[in-house]
């Protein structure tokens, strides 16, 4: 009859098996990689295309992107505002943060005059940093 030592038993418990714990980590890995994308756009706008690259850099946090769709809808953090509205909001927003730049993401298909009103209400309220935001040609 065989004896086993403490040693030897303390020696097998030693073994952690990770395997589950890498498994969960790549699962979560890509939970995170398909669904940050969705986070940041508020409406499915298809962008006019452009030629300039934007090489300034700007702090992600003095950025404020507004949605601008064919209906006129202005979204600003998945709210549908008023021009009204968003002029107000951004403006309390760059009185706090004179580095405030506003994105404008408008669809392709929106009559200029959304865009118009939009920008010309901004510019009567104090905000004039903007930044119409298209996407690069397709090669």
């Amino acid at each position: 009859m065989r004896r086993f030592s403490q040693r030897n038993s303390l020696v097998t418990l030693s073994d952690i098996n990770i395997t589950p714990l890498l498994d969960l980590a790549f699962v979560l890995l890509i939970i995170f990689i398909i669904t940050t994308p969705l986070l940041e756009q508020g409406l499915n706008l298809k962008l006019p295309t452009g030629e300039v690259i934007d090489n300034k850099k700007v702090d992600p946090r003095d950025v404020r992107t507004v949605d601008v769709s064919q209906q006129g809808l202005y979204v600003i953090d998945r709210r549908q505002l008023s021009v009204a509205q968003l002029a107000g909001q951004l403006s309390d927003e760059h009185r706090r943060n004179p580095r405030l730049v506003v994105y404008i993401r408008a669809d392709k298909k929106c009559p200029w005059d959304y865009v118009a009103t939009l920008v010309d209400t901004l510019e009567l309220k104090g905000v004039d940093q903007i930044s119409f935001r298209t996407s690069p040609h397709s090669k």
